[in-house]
């Protein structure tokens, strides 16, 4: 595992790929073991691909969404409320993931 470094996550892509790829995998996964799969799986492919990981040293990691996120859905029929809801607690989870894999 690479030592964790704030100012290299300015330029995460380049020093921390994988890291960020196992993140977002083992947040898919735990998603897709509680949640509705086609659900899960349209938020991951529709919303989270264009979502932004960013480190901050006083708040931690957080992810910022594209706008609109419940426009983007296509495919599945879900109440804006529940898109919502699961949305949140996937990008939650998400920052857990990100948490648990650097170590921060």
């Amino acid at each position: 595992m690479t030592d964790f470094d704030p100012e290299k996550f300015e330029d995460k892509y380049v020093h921390y790929f994988p890291e960020l790829q196992q993140a977002y995998k083992n947040a898919f996964n735990r998603m897709n073991d509680r949640y509705d799969s086609e659900l899960v799986h349209a938020i991951d492919q529709q919303v989270l691909n264009e979502s932004e990981p960013f480190y901050d040293e006083e708040t931690g990691f957080y992810v910022e969404l594209p706008d609109d996120p419940y426009d983007r859905l296509t495919g599945v029929i879900v109440e804006e409320e529940k898109f919502e809801a699961v949305l949140e607690t996937h990008v939650e989870t998400i920052e857990t993931e990100l948490e648990r894999v650097f170590r921060v």
